[in-house]
């Protein structure tokens, strides 16, 4: 009735398959799930097919790792900083699984057909035969996730005995059918993933020994021998070994592959990720135009964040930063759309101020930066991130002058060391803000002379980025407001004798 080339069925033809008689029929042969991978990752490769669609910058690094250890029937610790798309990886390993497979109906720990593991699937064998009734588990099924939390316990992973059914089915304890299987024995034929593995107590990594090497459980000190057949795949972060917990020595002798993930060694790549993660659903993007500078410098504040002396480096700057940033960013133009009732709008170097929330959140702060407050330190790194791009668009002004050479911006500074100030707040509407703009003598012409193929639409955009790098280059004072940003002459706002609001956040030449 079926072909007995098992391995060319399509989905179809395999679930017409409802006796084990029919499965034997079609040729079918069972085999582990690390030789499930290993063969369909075999067969990806030399189609030249991504296996890890959507994961960028580890084509080089993390993902031939993987490969390896996929090859070598391995269980993997993926151990990196968090938002390193360590558990993203996990999920993904799925598309390596066939994408069906049988179990025999009804069995707790979905028994392969020809190697039954539990006493119900064994029974129900020897009493139907090649009549036994068997059922299809899709791939995207045979994936299991735990978070691992120090109130998580061995019944939650292995099991517990269950005195109601050991009296109900007046069974003694040491029976396997009074057991209450606990996630990993559920997880047999499957990929089964923690989280945070160091964050596990001690004695409950040390339950994980025997299924590691063994295969067998333990459990009240009744010895269960199950063969599981089970693909394990361990995510950490390096802080954990010395803050939080730490992963036994046993324990890691027994995952055969550790495999170190990375951050984005690149802004193209990182911009590339924000892009593909931003949740952007409903937002107007035809109506917001984000210059290209712009996205290069929501990544760069990530990369500043990952250097900078008042961040935590063992805890890490996630890629989550650069998307809740991005998110907000267009949030803020969005806003101000609504508030003008205007058509469309560009991007500011103003709506930075509305990613500092974004940024806040995503940062842990060593000591000295508890001391500055996490709002100045993400004001800061904004202001850092302008300054690294700045010189990639316009003359260092310190360059300049130690060179001796001319000065672009001489007509700009001028104009604000007449006691003139500018204030660019993030809601007004684009014909104040570019009325404003071109009102700074000399500004209008460095940017066409400096910035290369200039589009007109981001012409008020550069000018602005001017403005922002000049104060980094301290050409000129820059004062956070409530709602935007404030130019003034440099010199002049060191004499101004009113007190900073505490609210307010001032330029720190240190930070």
């Amino acid at each position: 009735m079926y072909s007995m080339d098992y391995q060319k069925l399509t989905a179809k033809e395999l679930l017409k398959i409802k006796t084990l008689g029919e499965l034997k029929a079609s040729g079918y042969q069972p085999r582990s799930i690390k030789e499930e991978l290993r063969q369909n990752l075999i067969k990806k490769i030399q189609k030249k097919e991504n296996v890890f669609e959507g994961i960028w910058g580890f084509e080089d690094t993390v993902i031939p790792d993987i490969e390896r250890a996929i090859l070598s029937r391995h269980n993997i610790n993926l151990l990196g900083l968090r938002g390193q798309a360590k558990t993203r990886i996990a999920r993904l390993m799925t598309h390596l699984l066939d994408e069906y497979v049988p179990v025999v109906d009804g069995a707790e720990l979905n028994d392969d057909p020809l190697q039954p593991l539990t006493a119900y699937a064994h029974d129900l064998i020897a009493s139907k035969g090649d009549h036994t009734p068997i059922s299809w588990w899709h791939r995207h099924d045979r994936y299991t996730e735990k978070l691992a939390t120090p109130d998580v316990s061995v019944a939650d992973l292995i099991g517990d005995v269950d005195p109601i059914k050991a009296a109900t089915l007046k069974l003694s304890y040491n029976d396997e059918r009074v057991i209450h299987y606990g996630l990993v024995p559920r997880s047999h034929r499957s990929i089964f993933v923690i989280n945070e593995l160091p964050d596990l107590q001690a004695r409950i990594q040390v339950a994980l020994f025997n299924i590691l090497q063994e295969g067998d459980i333990q459990i009240r000190g009744f010895k269960l021998r199950l063969p599981l057949d089970i693909q394990f795949v361990f995510t950490a972060n390096p802080e954990d070994y010395t803050n939080r917990g730490s992963i036994v020595t046993p324990l890691k002798d027994r995952i055969e592959s550790q495999i170190i993930t990375h951050y984005p060694k690149s802004i193209e790549i990182g911009k590339r990720i924000t892009a593909q993660e931003a949740r952007l659903d409903g937002k107007p993007l035809d109506k917001i135009h984000v210059p290209e500078l712009m996205k290069d410098l929501i990544e760069q504040i990530a990369v500043e964040a990952r250097s900078s002396e008042y961040v935590d480096e063992k805890s890490g700057v996630s890629a989550r930063l650069t998307i809740s940033a991005y998110e907000n960013l267009i949030s803020a133009a969005e806003r101000r759309l609504y508030l003008n009732n205007e058509e469309s709008t560009v991007i500011r170097i103003a709506d930075l101020i509305g990613v500092i929330p974004a940024i806040t959140g995503k940062v842990e702060l060593v000591y000295e930066g508890e001391q500055e407050g996490a709002g100045l330190v993400a004001y800061n790194l904004i202001g850092k991130a302008i300054r690294t791009l700045f010189t990639d668009y316009f003359p260092s002004p310190e360059q300049n002058k130690k060179e001796k050479l001319a000065n672009p911006y001489e007509a700009t500074v001028a104009w604000f060391g007449e006691g003139n100030s500018l204030d660019i707040l993030a809601s007004q509407n684009d014909k104040t803000y570019k009325s404003l703009l071109h009102g700074v003598p000399g500004l209008e012409t460095v940017i066409t002379q400096t910035v290369k193929n200039l589009p007109e639409r981001e012409k008020e955009f550069f000018m602005e980025f001017a403005l922002h790098g000049l104060a980094e280059y301290s050409q000129l004072s820059k004062k956070l407001l409530e709602t935007g940003m404030q130019f003034k002459d440099l010199f002049s706002s060191m004499f101004d004798m009113g007190a900073p609001d505490d609210d307010d956040f001032e330029e720190d030449d240190d930070l």
